[in-house]
């Protein structure tokens, strides 16, 4: 064999021998791949099962709040039955002791209501805010400014800045 034949041998077998090693590499890629693939979808299940997981966690919370809440409300509110119940267990009726006990019934309750943070507005002589106030009726009196309450019908009651019943009220101009 000549030189030149050789030189063309070597460089085939280089050749052989680097493109053996090439798909030696891709083969040790693939695995590669396929393993990160599964990590990949393990932790994408994972994800999915952790999230469902602080859904339902989620929404227990919230029923055993609201059901903390309404128990600490009619909690509240048993003092003030207790009181009426007794009042009507009286078999003696003295008017003023009635009014008496009523008095500080309707004191307990709303001792209770200020608890739980529920304020109460709509005073004669305020001014009118559709937004806190529902006008049943209206009078024209020039001795009173525009927009002023006159009458209170009935109580508004809210708590912060939710309306829970907006107050009954006359209006004047």
């Amino acid at each position: 064999m000549s030189k030149k034949e050789k030189e063309v041998n070597e460089e085939v077998l280089e050749e052989e021998v680097k493109e053996a090693e090439s798909e030696t590499e891709k083969e040790d890629e693939t695995p590669s791949l396929e393993a990160q693939l599964k990590d990949t979808k393990d932790q994408l299940l994972r994800t999915a099962a952790e999230y469902a997981n602080f859904r339902a966690r989620s929404a227990k919370e919230k029923e055993q709040t609201y059901s903390n809440a309404k128990g600490n409300v009619v909690g509240e509110i048993l003092p003030s039955i207790d009181n009426l119940e007794r009042a009507l267990a009286q078999e003696n009726s003295d008017y003023e002791a009635l009014k008496k006990g009523v008095q500080m019934t309707l004191d307990g309750l709303m001792a209770s209501l200020e608890k739980l943070g529920v304020e109460q507005y709509g005073e004669s002589g305020d001014t009118f805010d559709p937004n806190y106030h529902n006008a049943v009726m209206h009078v024209e009196d020039e001795s009173l400014g525009e927009n002023v309450i006159t009458d209170v019908f009935q109580k508004g009651y809210r708590v912060g800045d939710r309306v829970i019943r907006p107050a009954m009220v006359k209006t004047a101009n």
